[in-house]
């Protein structure tokens, strides 16, 4: 079922929106309507109620009760990004979340790498883009994104998980952040468009989780003591240790962080 929404003030991310009872992942629907070559809108959105096979990074489950949380996926067609500057978007998707979050939740929000939002030491919600490329160009980026709103128990798995509602003490409405986010993620792609990568790369930085702090990661089955200092244009985090700075990439290493009590 397709709903107009006035609440999207954008251009056109959002403006064309999907909502689903029930579906595996708001990806998966996304990639399968795009190999049935049904016409899609870029900004299309995909949003559902309930995700029973929705992932994160490294094969991860994403669980999430239904009804309680954003989980959904925007359709873009970046075909002006060069392949080797894809990492540009998860930047910009990035940036456009946690200016949306800011918003609701005030500064703590943070960035970790490569795609977590996080508040303090727990896990907000989370990112997944996939790209379809064609020849050397990305076709089609399905940018899932994940968001603990209304939920107040979560798994044994998700130990560090915090929601929108334990933070505020208070329900809040998924339409009204959907459009927060949805709004701010389009300002930050047409940014990424118009060449102007800069702010966004700085603002990226900024918010950074553990950037410039000395903390404890696990690389290699060997944990050691480092200082994130950059992330560098392929997207890998370059990390200072031993006064050496090392460059990781996305399974290479992990962050040895402990949740603060909610």
């Amino acid at each position: 079922m397709t709903l107009q929404n006035n609440t999207f003030s954008g251009l056109f991310v959002g403006q064309n929106l999907v909502s689903l009872t029930e579906v595996d992942s708001t990806n998966n629907f996304l990639k399968q309507s795009l190999a049935n070559s049904t016409p899609l809108i870029e900004g299309t959105v995909i949003m559902a109620e309930s995700q029973y096979a929705g992932r994160g990074q490294r094969q991860n489950q994403w669980h999430s009760q239904p009804g309680k949380n954003l989980t959904f996926s925007i359709l873009l067609k970046p075909t002006f990004l060069p392949l080797n500057r894809q990492f540009n978007l998860n930047v910009a998707i990035s940036v456009g979340i946690i200016k949306a979050i800011e918003k609701v939740l005030g500064p703590n929000a943070k960035i970790k790498w490569p795609n977590d939002i996080y508040f303090g030491s727990n896990k907000l919600g989370g990112v997944l883009i996939e790209n379809m490329v064609q020849g050397s160009q990305i076709k089609n980026a399905i940018v899932g994104i994940g968001i603990n709103v209304n939920q107040t128990i979560f798994e044994d798995g998700a130990a560090n998980a915090i929601s929108v509602k334990q933070i505020l003490h208070k329900d809040y409405e998924l339409k009204a952040l959907l459009a927060e986010i949805c709004n701010e993620v389009e300002v930050a792609y047409l940014m990424l468009r118009s060449e102007n990568f800069e702010p966004l790369q700085a603002f990226y930085l900024q918010k950074l989780y553990w950037l410039n702090e000395l903390r404890p990661f696990a690389a290699n089955g060997i944990t050691f003591n480092g200082i994130i200092k950059d992330v560098n244009p392929n997207g890998l985090l370059c990390i200072e240790t031993n006064n050496e700075l090392i460059q990781y990439n996305f399974k290479e290493i992990e962050f040895l962080n402990k949740p603060t009590p909610k």
